[in-house]
């Protein structure tokens, strides 16, 4: 099989993997991942499911997509985790750097002089259905709509209804499905205008699109990186342009769903008995490491 040479990327953007989930499609997200070389990987939330993994569920190639990325830190790639609801345990270690990985709630980064905003978006949930007024503290608030929606949510859990998701409930029909979209970067797009940051870029509502969105304010352009469930999609930017990769129309990556070399498996091995990130994944979430 014919070896292609490997994508260089300024930055990919990823979310709603869904690590631990029986939807999540892992081999694929794992193909994909192996013909690029990214300077900076975001992981915009919800890329290990704690809401719903079986811990008896996380297979060869859930395992293998950690493995990957873990790989590329040793290979200069930044890699920033941005926390979503599905993950939500780790925003109790927002602000923790080891090397080149660092975990937040959200990321400022001006690139090529633009300034972009990236965020998963699951506290629009509460607050956009609630008063618009409590979601557009975003921009400068994002931490404490956070702490308002984990609070929220902490209460209807107490009171038996579990944990709020419109994201899950817009799927009932199209119609509230394509109003909650709209909305949702709508809210989106007016902070972004308001703190005049030229990207806003989301996760949460696995729907890719990437769009122009003005007001009489001003404009901004809306990203979204889709999901790794039903779309297989993600964000890349390079020559000082952002597209949207969708794996269905990548035959190079789907070509590559192979079995790793001696080799490679031996470098992942030397890689995972020295790698304290790696391990600390498997801790937290009290996921076991298969056999060999």
């Amino acid at each position: 099989m014919k070896k292609h040479k490997k994508r260089k990327l300024d930055y990919v953007v990823i979310s709603d993997v869904h690590l631990g989930t029986y939807g999540c499609k892992a081999t694929e997200l794992l193909n994909y991942l192996k013909t690029i070389e990214p300077k900076v990987l975001i992981l915009n939330g919800d890329i290990i499911d704690i809401w719903q993994f079986n811990k008896r569920y996380f297979p060869k190639a859930h395992m293998s997509v950690i493995k990957h990325i873990t790989s590329l830190l040793s290979k200069g790639t930044e890699v920033y985790y941005i926390t979503g609801n599905h993950d939500e345990m780790l925003r109790k270690f927002k602000g923790f750097q080891l090397g080149n990985f660092k975990i937040l709630n959200k990321l400022i980064v001006t690139i090529d002089n633009k300034k972009a905003w990236i965020f998963h978006g699951d506290v629009f949930d509460v607050t956009m259905k609630h008063s618009k007024w409590l979601a557009k503290l975003g921009g400068k608030g994002y931490d404490l709509l956070i702490l308002i929606n984990t609070f929220i949510n902490w209460i209807s859990k107490l009171l038996g209804y579990g944990k709020l998701s419109l994201s899950k409930k817009i799927k009932n029909s199209v119609k509230s499905a394509v109003k909650f979209i709209n909305h949702f970067e709508e809210i989106a797009s007016e902070i972004a205008i308001d703190n005049k940051y030229d990207y806003v870029i989301c996760g949460h509502i696995h729907q890719p699109e990437i769009r122009e969105i003005s007001n009489a304010k001003g404009k901004t352009t809306y990203l979204n990186s889709g999901d790794w469930i039903e779309n297989l999609t993600a964000l890349e930017y390079e020559n000082k342009q952002w597209s949207l990769y969708e794996y269905a129309k990548d035959d190079i990556a789907k070509s590559s769903n192979k079995e790793l070399s001696k080799k490679e498996l031996k470098a992942l091995q030397k890689e995972e008995s020295n790698n304290f990130i790696f391990d600390e994944f498997l801790k937290e979430f009290e996921i076991q490491k298969p056999l060999k």
